[in-house]
């Protein structure tokens, strides 16, 4: 826990991990804290720089507790396959009320009217304010936190326009506001609000031909990200009088205690405190434990900033498939032999009317971890891929003949085709097909034995007599085959792990073709 959060996320974590709070640490005191740990949890101070997360030899999952990562090196993270979260919606309602707030402070000057009668003047003429009602708030952005200050402007009974190029126009007129560009925006808005992540392509997103668009009496306020806007060309426009003033929570450096905008006389400034209540404090916390408890448990985080997620809807419908999924996976890299050139991933009956991408990158990552000596996690499983040349194709069909759903993974390469096939089975995974042969096996945590032999008689006795004559237990045996006498497949579940001698003798019976010694 490199900076603090609420008590509500640390009294979740405690039963199952071992928390170390560190709050304040950078440099080589951050690193050589980083170096033995399985999760990193930070809030908008530390920075997850790439050589953290290189010294974090042991790490999943970096945890942000906010919603903007600018301070994690993402690409670093994805390329080592470290998870990284964040806890979108835990603070949007604390956002949106400061959003307002800042609104309310701008347009009827309390902070001035506050700091003057302090001072024991009594300013009323000189401390004209407007009123909210019937102006046009302009967003910029329409995630979590621009939807919640929308829901209230409307309240207010503002006008609401909105620029986001990535949500429909229909999704906007459902939520009662206007979709427009973000020229005409800039030019109608009495207040203009900013709403979205930091990234290269937002960065500096309001300089001086933005803010020359605005009227002379409109009001930028931005509780997102202090690099989001020009400082020079705004504390420009304010000298000039071309925008009448701005309400600031975030700044291009923090602390800015001597940042010119934070002491300008027509700029309402607070200290980074638009997720700093109570409540949403512990939402925060809660989500991030939560999301951290996940990936530690092997499960999709509902959050994920550089991989997929899982929907939070479908997780209970998914997580059973999630380690089907991983087993096949497996199953199907261990069962095969030379090179993966292809691998098909095919989703039948009502599994596919699901969004899969969780379930497909768990599927790359059990095709990959047996054969890859460096770890891979759902994050990085398809850059893996990739680098591995390994196509991945995803196959959806809504018709599963005998069962309500059925995944298969298929590989093909080096003159090889394997297939295994699984279902969900009152929430159990089962396995039902290899290759052509059907049967029913639930996989356990352990070895697998496998055998491709002619079906004749004797052969399953020699088998469990040699086995038991190496003290090695059977827990489960299936068998299937293509009709009596004719090529068979038998699956032997085995507790204990079997040396390599024992596999020799067991390839040396008679009508034994193939034998595999698989871990799952």
């Amino acid at each position: 826990m490199a900076d603090r959060i609420a008590e509500a996320g640390l009294e979740l974590l405690r039963p199952h991990a071992e928390v170390i709070v560190r709050a304040g640490l950078s440099g080589p005191a951050l690193l050589e804290a980083a170096s033995d740990v399985e999760a990193l949890i930070v809030r908008s101070e530390t920075r997850v720089t790439r050589e953290v997360l290189q010294a974090g030899r042991r790490l999943k999952v970096v945890a942000r507790a906010g919603a903007g990562v600018d301070n994690i090196d993402v690409p670093a993270a994805t390329e080592r396959g470290i998870l990284v979260v964040n806890t979108l919606g835990g603070n949007a309602v604390a956002a949106a009320e400061h959003t307002i707030g800042l609104l309310f402070a701008l347009a009827r000057r309390i902070p001035a009217a506050d700091s003057a009668l302090k001072r024991g003047e009594w300013r009323r003429d000189a401390l004209m304010g407007v009123e909210v009602a019937g102006k046009t708030l302009g967003l910029i952005g329409l995630g979590r936190v621009g939807q919640e200050v929308a829901q209230r402007a409307l309240g207010l009974g503002m006008h609401v326009l909105v620029y986001d190029p990535y949500v429909p126009v229909e999704h906007a007129e459902k939520l009662g506001v206007t979709s427009t560009t973000l020229e005409d925006l800039l030019r109608q808005a009495d207040f203009v609000s900013l709403h979205v992540p930091l990234t290269e392509a937002t960065r500096g997103m309001i300089g001086a031909p933005q803010l020359a668009l605005m009227r002379p009496e409109a009001y930028l306020i931005n509780c997102a990200r202090g690099p989001l806007v020009d400082p020079a060309a705004l504390l420009e426009a304010l000298d000039q009088g071309q925008i009448a003033g701005a309400a600031l929570d975030v700044f291009v450096r923090e602390p800015a205690t001597d940042d010119p905008l934070a002491r300008h006389p027509r700029v309402v400034a607070t200290p980074h405190l638009g997720a700093s209540t109570y409540e949403a404090q512990e939402n925060v916390a809660r989500q991030v434990a939560e999301q951290v408890l996940e990936v530690l448990a092997g499960r999709p985080a509902q959050f994920v900033v550089n991989g997929p997620a899982l929907p939070p809807e479908q997780a209970k419908l998914l997580q059973p498939y999630l380690t089907l999924l991983e087993i096949l996976g497996k199953l199907c890299t261990q069962l095969g032999h030379g090179s993966l050139a292809r691998a098909v991933i095919s989703y039948r009956g009502e599994i596919a009317g699901h969004d899969t991408a969780a379930l497909t990158a768990v599927a790359i990552k059990g095709l990959l971890e047996p054969i890859s000596s460096a770890p891979v996690t759902l994050v990085n499983a398809r850059l893996e891929a990739e680098r591995r040349g390994l196509e991945v194709v995803e196959v959806k069909t809504s018709h599963a003949a005998e069962y309500t759903s059925l995944v298969t993974v298929a590989i093909e390469g080096g003159g090889q085709h394997r297939s295994v096939a699984g279902t969900i089975i009152e929430g159990v995974p089962h396995v039902v097909g290899i290759d052509d042969f059907g049967l029913h096996f639930v996989p356990t945590p352990g070895y697998l034995l496998v055998t491709r032999h002619t079906d004749r008689p004797g052969v399953i006795g020699m088998v469990g007599t040699i086995l038991g004559q190496e003290d090695i237990n059977i827990s489960s045996m299936q068998v299937g085959r293509e009709g009596p006498r004719g090529r068979a497949l038998m699956l032997v579940a085995v507790d204990d792990p079997i040396p390599p001698a024992v596999a020799a003798r067991l390839r040396a019976l008679p009508n034994v073709g193939q034998l595999r010694v698989i871990r799952l």
